[in-house]
């Protein structure tokens, strides 16, 4: 059963062909629940070294952006866990706000093999998970919010409406998820894939500082995701990445998909001047990105079918 909610209908976001710093952002549109939350109450494989805990927390470390991030969520009422999945090298998020009496939680690409973990987490801080949210249609990896979905049933799925998957709510760029009084801002960032979306924590009062965005495959540490199926294009990531990312506060916490040198937090600023592909000017990047060469996912075509179907959704509808 879908949520009741409404949106305020704007014009569908594309990217013009244009220089990229005059891609308009789209206007916020609010995605509204009928639950008691208050205000704002929505919400290529590797082989890395294996973590030394059950799952990482993105306070670990002494650098810079960690100690930006620990500021953030002490400056709101977030709590937030980054977890990783060894073999396809997979961060998935946990975000939820301990301020709300119901402590509203939400997960960010969140992997099958991986549900047990998560869901034995969030029991253990006491939250109550609302939504299991996809970036994109993976193709390196089964999503868990089918699973999820078959042992928490309240719990809703999301994903782009562009990505032609199925999930219970589909969003489009300018679109807002809540939980309890925090909130995520939906931005189109397509070129990875066609239905790429980037989460942004929300700017305001109690909102976390400085902001954070969860950008999936489209900007990874010092790198990007393949532009080379699912409707990738080099043009439109790069353009992506340039208005509505970089575009950001420069202190703004970057939070990628994977991760397969051991990094686990960058920030805009470090991107704009480091990122050896999208630091460059737009032809060079399609050069770059042209001359890969790299192997055809093993698991793609195990994947991609059934992230179509959000894993599980599938089935989950068939038994409802």
């Amino acid at each position: 059963m879908l949520l009741p909610f409404s949106i305020n209908a704007s014009p569908p976001f594309s990217l013009p062909s244009s220089n990229p710093s005059s891609v308009p952002i789209p206007p916020l549109r609010l995605l509204s629940s009928s639950s008691s939350y208050s205000s704002f109450a929505f919400s290529s494989s590797c082989r890395a070294a294996p973590c030394s805990a059950p799952y990482r927390c993105g306070r670990l470390g002494r650098s810079r952006a960690s100690s930006a991030m620990e500021n953030s969520a002490a400056a709101s009422n977030l709590l937030f866990r980054q977890l990783f999945e060894s073999e396809s090298c997979t961060y998935t998020y946990l975000l939820a706000d301990v301020g709300h009496q119901d402590k509203p939680a939400i997960l960010i690409d969140p992997v099958d093999k991986m549900v047990d973990r998560d869901l034995k987490l969030i029991k253990e801080l006491g939250l109550k998970l609302i939504y299991a949210m996809n970036t994109h249609c993976h193709a390196d990896h089964v999503t868990g919010t089918g699973l999820i979905k078959t042992k928490m049933p309240g719990v809703k799925s999301i994903i782009s409406k562009d990505s032609k998957a199925r999930a219970d709510i589909l969003i489009s760029g300018g679109d807002i998820i809540q939980f309890g009084n925090l909130f995520l801002e939906a931005r189109a960032t397509p070129g990875h894939t066609l239905g790429c979306i980037t989460y942004v924590t929300g700017d305001g009062p109690g909102q976390p500082k400085p902001r954070m965005a969860f950008t999936g495959d489209t900007l990874l540490i010092r790198g990007c995701g393949r532009t080379d199926f699912q409707g990738g294009s080099s043009s439109e990531l790069y353009r992506s990445a340039h208005s509505q990312i970089f575009t950001l506060p420069k202190d703004t916490l970057l939070y990628p998909g994977h991760d397969y040198k051991g990094f686990t937090v960058s920030t805009v600023g470090e991107e704009i001047l480091y990122n050896p592909r999208l630091s460059k000017d737009e032809e060079t990047f399609k050069e770059i990105m042209a001359n890969l060469n790299l192997a055809y996912p093993k698991l793609m075509d195990i994947a991609v079918p059934a992230n179509l179907l959000c894993g599980l959704q599938g089935a989950v509808e068939k038994t409802a």
